[in-house]
C-alpha cells in the first residue's frame, strides 16, 4: 500500500467508535500489511493524547504481521502510566498475542481491576500462556469472576487449551460443573473429560438426557471415553449407553 491509502486507513479505524464493524475492518487490513511505515505509525499513536488512538495502536500492535522487536516494550511501555480501561484492555489482549511470557507479571497485576472489560482481556490474555504454572494461577482465580464470559474464558483456558493438571484445577473444573452459566458448564465438562475424571460422569449424563448431543458435551464424552475422535453418526443415546458400559454403570 502506498502512504495515501496507509493514512486512510488509520483515519477509518477511528470512525464508529471502538467497536465500529468498518473500523476493525481497516485494523485487519493494516495488521496484514506489516510495513515498516504502518509500525511507525503505530509506534506514534501508542503516545498519542487520544485514547482511541492508543487503543488502536496496541489492536494494531498485537498483530502487526512482522518481526518488530519493540512492539513488546512499546505495550510495556504505554501500560506504565495508563488510565484508560479501553486502552488498557487493547495493551493487556496485545500483550497475550505477542507470546512473550515476561508479560505475565503485567497481565496479572490487571486481574482484579474493577473494570469487566479489563478482567476479560486478561483471562484472554492468560490463555495464550495455559501451561504456565503463573496463568494457571490466574485463570484458577478468574473461575469464579463475577462475570459469566470471563469465568467461561477462564474455564476454557485453564481447562481446555491447558493441559496442567492438578487437584485444585480438577476441583475448579468440578465446582464449575454447578455454575449459572450453561457455557461455564459445558467447559468444565471438557476440561474434565480431558483429563478422564470420572467425576464428571454424573454431570455428563445429564447434559446427555437429551435428544440432541451439543458440540461440546460430545467434546467432553469423546475425551472421557478416550475415542480417538468425535463418532458422527452417535445420538446422545449412543454416548449414554458407551459411558454405561465402559464405566460399568447400571442406568
Amino acid at each position: 500500500m502506498n502512504s495515501l491509502e496507509i493514512a486512510a486507513l488509520f483515519a477509518r479505524t477511528l470512525l464508529g467508535g471502538y467497536d465500529g464493524e468498518d473500523a476493525w475492518e481497516a485494523v485487519h487490513t493494516l495488521r496484514l500489511d506489516g510495513s515498516r511505515e504502518v509500525f511507525e505509525q503505530v509506534a506514534a499513536w501508542c503516545v498519542s493524547k487520544e485514547p482511541l488512538k492508543r487503543a488502536r495502536a496496541a489492536d494494531i500492535l498485537g498483530q502487526l504481521r512482522g518481526d518488530y522487536e519493540d512492539s513488546y516494550s512499546l505495550i510495556t511501555q504505554m501500560l506504565e502510566s495508563e488510565q484508560d480501561p479501553q486502552v488498557i484492555s487493547s495493551a493487556i489482549s496485545a500483550l497475550g498475542h505477542l507470546g512473550n511470557a515476561s508479560a505475565l507479571a503485567t497481565i496479572l497485576s490487571y486481574q482484579d481491576h474493577p473494570t469487566d472489560d479489563v478482567r476479560y482481556a486478561v483471562t484472554h490474555a492468560l490463555g495464550c500462556f495455559p501451561n504456565d504454572p503463573r496463568s494457571v494461577h490466574g485463570l484458577l482465580k478468574l473461575t469464579s469472576d463475577t462475570s459469566a464470559e470471563i469465568r467461561d474464558w477462564a474455564v476454557f483456558g485453564l481447562g481446555v487449551q491447558g493441559d496442567a493438571d492438578s487437584p485444585e484445577i480438577r476441583q475448579a473444573l468440578l465446582r464449575c460443573l454447578d455454575d449459572m452459566d450453561e457455557d461455564v458448564r459445558e467447559e468444565a465438562a471438557v476440561g474434565l473429560g480431558k483429563r478422564r475424571d470420572q467425576r464428571l460422569i454424573p454431570t455428563l449424563l445429564a447434559m446427555l438426557d437429551h435428544p440432541g448431543v451439543k458440540i461440546r458435551v460430545a467434546e467432553a464424552a469423546v475425551a472421557l471415553l478416550a475415542l480417538d475422535k468425535d463418532p458422527p453418526e452417535w445420538t446422545a443415546a449412543d454416548y449414554r449407553a458407551a459411558l454405561l458400559s465402559k464405566f460399568q454403570i447400571s442406568d
